[in-house]
Formats: structure tokens, C-alpha cells, sequence
């Protein structure tokens, strides 16, 4: 299902819908197939002005009797008596919901828990959606009769024929679709025949039939306002790849990654480990903290120098992350944000690290914090996390999440030459022959040599230094002078990132109270206020820097009589706001469910 997802958003994207999307799937590598547990789910809004992958669906494909069950009950598909309902059901009550009947059978009904033989009657679906029946197992297998296929992999063709009926109810050109699918498969050259077979029978079988159902035709993107270039679909996670690669072409560095694989940030190291070509070195390490000790090496050696992770795994790069900011040198995390504590739900998504990001280490110990909100600008904030690091001698936390490394956006590939300029630290050519690591140019950041350079052979140590001479200190003066000086670094990075900007409501209404309310959030909630703050009639200001705030900030938010932060925790930002600004007078609202937010219930508690 999650191929098929992908494939159906990629071709809308490469048609010009902008898309977003929301693949969700069990935790275990192998889930029970045909149970509740083992449901997996692709999400997908596609139109123009999407900002999420949707509250309720217009169309469901139901591949078995557990996947309508989960779909119809939503998080109450546990409950023995519960029936469909507007407010938990997955789709709306004039939904077109496809099922495929093959898969009704006695033990597929027993093995999703039901009662009865009758699922649609059991479990309450109203008479208003469209239910079309189709027999997706048998067509498939009748399809493929001749191909010479086994019984197991004709099977797995039956999302094939569900992706050419979508594709026939969507109205989406077929020539597009093959030539997605060869692409698709051109490392499996055999699959691509009894695929596109497939694919094309489940689009005839759509026409043919004249289904009960109405062809959707999707609004066009308005060209006139539509950047020129070269348009994809991409997933957060390639995006933040791309984006480190980027930094160190523009940069003129090789980039090391060092990393353990973790869910659901694996997917960046497999990305990169792929790019020799690109002069990338990737390093799956024993564990966490051979993975960021690696990259505190590279940095030291001169090179852009990354690691990769999730909440759990930052925990346990806490310390040497310290060293980095002791040692000053510019070093890149990216945490891929999961359901926690612990092993916590590794497969759904919260904004539940930003006070780890912010304090979780030893001592007076600043890093810089940025966000990115949308899959696509994942790449972007790749991009501002790497530029940042090395021009600043820090390192630099990027905080993405399940949500947006899973899910994937339309995206406008940009060249080289139009990307920021990327100017590494250097050390003056009057310091050959007397450098040593404490001496810092007038923004307060420390000069950056590293081996091979003649004349400006060093020590870089995790002990406090002399502000002067760069050996070792335990001077109580020195040390609070050094920490000041470690902290103003950060600080001034403030006058070099962008000013935060107010998304402005479509709807203001300056007699209303809602022109009064602001709506705040970070990281990749922002689709999902933009889509809330259109509908109260409210504006938004979204935060994709976090330490430090951007300069304007302050005054921003003093223009409104009421401030609603929203977050997938339980009120970290803020939390984090009012101790930068206790005279502001900020709400909050937050959910921890493991999935984004519903546009709905962001509206509906604005207003009460």
C-alpha cells in the first residue's frame, strides 16, 4: 500500500497537483496480514492550495475486512460495539469506499474481529457513501492467468489493479502512468509487463463497468503563479539528504555522515551511503555514539560533518554533542522526531525532543535549534543547518519528524546557483605560526584550522580553555567569561536568520476578535494551522527557528490580544515562549496521539 500511495502521489505531483501525503503503518517488520494490528495506510491530499494530507477522505481503498474496519472506526476500531461516526471515521459519510470482496471471506471477517458476516451492516456505514464493490483478488489472478507467476506473486499485483481503478476514478492520464511504472521497476525489469498488464485492466475495468460512482476531476494549479522549474513528488528524508549534499558542493566540503540506523531516520544514511559519486563518506557505526563520535572527527578534520537519529538516539549523543560545543566546531544532528519515551511508537510521529534539543546536555551548553515544516523543505532547512554550522563553528540541531520523513510534497528542484552562498570559517593568514583554538574573529566565532595546514598545528580539548592562550583552565573567572562567550555566539546568529513573517488570514476580518488571535506553531505542524487559521479567520506565525528566535520576535507576537501555540506534545514551545516572554499572554493547545493534527479540532477548540 505504500507503493501504491507513492506512485499515485508521484504521478499527481509530476502532473502539477500539489500534493501531501501520510503513510502510516505498524511498528513490527512483518505484521500479522489481515488483522487490526496489521493495517498500513497511504494518505494522500492532492489539488491546489493543499496544505495537508486531509481530516476525512473522499475515497477509501479497503484491501481487506480489517483494513474497512480500521478505516470506518478510525481509533475506535478496538471497541466490540462501535460504529461509524462522524468524528472518528477516516472518511466522510459521502465517501466512495472500494473494497475488495475477495477478501470478505468467513476468515477474513474472523481474523478482523467481527461478529457478523455482514461488515457493512455491522459496522454502521451510513447509506450515503458509495460502496463499490470489487472483486480485486480474482481480477488480478485472472489478469496474470498466462503470465507464469506463482499464486504468491500474482497476489502482490492486486494493489496494481486498485492503483489503475483510482487512476480511472482520478481521471489521470494512462502514458504517464506506465512510464511511472517502468521507472518504478526498471532494476525488475521482469515486474514491468504483469504490472502494466494490471494497471491498465484496473483502469478498463473502471470505464467499462460505468461504475455507481462520479469521476473527481482535481482543480488545476494556477500556472501564472506557479514557479518555473522541474516538479517531484519527495519524501522528507531524501529531502534532508539532498540538502546536506547541496551545503557541501556549495561549500566546497566533503561530507561525512556518521550514523546507526534508527526509525525513522534510517532512510537518510541509506540515501546518502549511495552517493559516493558525490564525494559523501557514510559510516554505519556500532551505535549512537560511535556514529556522532565519527562526525565530531570529520569536523575536527575540516570536512561538513553530519549525524543522523531519532529520539532515543539523541539522548545518547548528548555527551559528545557537549564536546562539539566545548570543542566549538561545526557539527550537524538531525533528529527525525518519533512517538516516545523509549521505544515508545517508532513507526508515528510527535514534536516531543524540542526541550531535549534545546537543554538535554551537561552544563551552560548552547546549540542551535531549527525546524523544518514540510517534507519538501526538509531539503531547505538541510541546507540552512549545514550554512549555519559552518559559518558559526557550532552545532546545529535540525528537528524534522515521522510525519514529514514518511510523507511526501511537491517539490520544485532548484540548481545549484540559485541556493544561498555557503562561507565556511577560515583562520587569517597573520595567525600561521601562533594560532591557537581560542581565538575568535569580531562575531565572537572561533577560527577553524584543521590537519594538514602548516603553521596552525593545535589541541582541541572537552576541558575548559584559556579565552587567550587556549590551554587548559580551571580559573572560575575564565570559565563564566567562556561560557558568556559560547552563549553570545549563538545569540548573534539571530542577525543573519530571516525575520519571522505572519501568514496572513485569506478571511481577516479586523471587526472580528479572531484578528486578534494568533495562531503559533513549529516544525511540521504548519500545514495544518494554515489550513485552521484560513478557516477562523486568524493569522499564523510559524517557527522554523527556535534558538536562536528570530530578532523580530518579541514584537510579532505583542501585537495580538491572544496567542494559541499548537504542538503535537504537551506544551514544550510553549512552555519555551513564556520564559523568553512572561509578559505575553499565550494558551496552548496540544495533542499526543501519534498522529499530525486534525484542521477540524484545531478549529473547533479555537472557537470554544
Amino acid at each position: 500500500m505504500q507503493l501504491t500511495g507513492n506512485m499515485f502521489a508521484q504521478l499527481a505531483a509530476e502532473l502539477g497537483h500539489e500534493i501531501s501525503t501520510l503513510p502510516d503503518f505498524p511498528a513490527e517488520i512483518r505484521a500479522p496480514q489481515g488483522t487490526l494490528g496489521g493495517v498500513s495506510g497511504f494518505q494522500v491530499e492532492l489539488g491546489s492550495d493543499v496544505y495537508t494530507p486531509g481530516d476525512k477522505a473522499d475515497v477509501i481503498v479497503a484491501m481487506n475486512a480489517a483494513a474497512l474496519k480500521v478505516c470506518t472506526l478510525g481509533s475506535h476500531f478496538n471497541h466490540p460495539q462501535a460504529h461509524f461516526d462522524d468524528e472518528f471515521a477516516l472518511y466522510h459519510r459521502h465517501a466512495i469506499v472500494i473494497v475488495d470482496t475477495d477478501a470478505l471471506t468467513d476468515k477474513d471477517l474472523e481474523k478482523a474481529l467481527y461478529h457478523t458476516d455482514n461488515p457493512f451492516t455491522e459496522l454502521g456505514i451510513p447509506e450515503s457513501v458509495q460502496i463499490v464493490p470489487v472483486p480485486l483478488t480474482s481480477l488480478t489472478k485472472e489478469a496474470l492467468k498466462d503470465s507464469g507467476m506463482d499464486n504468491k506473486a500474482v497476489l502482490k499485483c492486486r494493489n496494481m489493479f486498485a492503483l489503475g481503478l483510482i487512476y480511472w476514478l482520478f481521471d489521470e492520464p494512462m502514458e504517464k502512468a506506465i512510464h511511472l511504472l517502468e521507472e518504478k521497476f526498471k532494476k525488475k525489469p521482469a515486474l514491468i509487463a504483469p504490472n502494466t498488464k494490471v494497471i491498465v485492466d484496473g483502469y478498463n475495468y473502471g470505464q467499462n463497468l460505468a461504475l455507481n460512482t462520479t469521476q473527481i476531476r482535481l482543480e488545476e494549479l494556477d500556472a501564472a503563479n506557479k514557479q518555473p522549474g522541474r516538479y517531484t513528488s519527495i519524501a522528507g528524508n531524501k529531502a534532508t539528504a539532498w540538502g546536506l549534499i547541496a551545503a557541501a558542493q556549495k561549500a566546497g566540503k566533503h561530507l561525512f555522515l556518521g550514523s546507526y540506523p534508527i526509525t525513522p531516520a534510517t532512510d537518510i544514511l541509506h540515501e546518502l551511503a549511495a552517493r559516493k559519486d558525490m564525494n559523501v563518506m557514510a559510516i554505519q557505526a556500532e551505535d549512537e555514539i560511535a556514529g556522532v563520535c565519527t562526525a565530531i572527527g570529520a569536523a575536527f578534520a575540516g570536512d561538513l560533518a553530519c549525524t543522523t537519529t531519532s529520539g532515543p538516539g539523541l539522548s545518547l549523543k548528548s555527551e559528545a554533542i557537549g564536546l562539539a560545543v566545548m570543542a566549538e566546531l561545526p557539527l550537524v544532528i538531525v533528529d527525525v522526531q518519533r512517538g516516545g519515551p523509549s521505544t515508545g511508537l517508532p513507526t508515528k510521529t510527535e514534536q516531543t525532543d524540542l526541550m531535549q534539543a534545546l537543554y538535554g546536555r551537561n552544563g551552560e551548553c548552547p546549540a542551535v535549534v531549527i525546524a523544518a515544516s514540510s517534507s519538501a523543505n526538509c531539503f531547505d532547512f538541510a541546507y540552512m543547518a549545514c550554512k549555519i554550522a559552518l559559518e558559526n563553528m557550532t552545532p546545529v540541531i535540525l528537528l524534522t519528524d515521522t510525519y514529514l520523513a514518511n510523507g511526501t510534497g511537491l517539490w520544485r528542484v532548484p540548481t545549484l546557483e540559485e541556493l544561498p552562498a555557503i562561507h565556511p570559517q577560515s583562520v587569517p593568514e597573520e595567525l600561521k605560526g601562533h594560532f591557537n583554538p581560542a581565538l575568535r574573529d569580531e562575531r565572537g566565532v572561533r577560527y577553524w584550522a584543521f590537519p594538514g595546514m602548516e603553521g596552525y598545528e593545535h589541541r582541541n580539548i572537552g576541558l575548559e580553555r584559556d579565552a587567550e592562550k587556549g590551554t587548559i583552565s580551571t580559573n572560575p573567572e575564565n570559565h563564566e567569561h567562556m561560557v558568556l562567550a559560547r552563549k553570545h555566539k549563538i545569540e548573534q546568529i539571530a542577525n543573519s536568520i530571516p525575520e519571522l513573517k505572519v501568514i496572513k488570514s485569506q478571511i481577516s476580518n479586523h471587526k472580528s476578535k479572531m484578528s486578534e488571535t494568533l495562531l503559533v506553531g513549529w516544525g511540521s505542524t504548519e500545514g495544518h494551522l494554515h489550513a485552521a487559521a484560513n478557516a477562523l479567520g486568524c493569522d499564523l506565525a510559524q517557527f522554523n527557528y527556535i534558538c536562536p528566535l528570530p530578532r523580530n520576535t518579541r514584537e510579532v507576537l505583542s501585537q495580538y490580544k491572544r496567542i494559541v501555540v499548537c504542538e503535537l506534545n504537551t506544551g514544550q514551545f510553549a512552555t519555551y515562549l513564556r520564559a523568553q516572554f512572561p509578559e505575553l499572554p499565550i494558551e496552548q493547545y496540544n495533542e499526543i496521539k501519534g498522529q499530525p493534527f486534525a484542521v477540524e479540532r484545531i478549529v473547533n477548540h479555537v472557537k470554544k
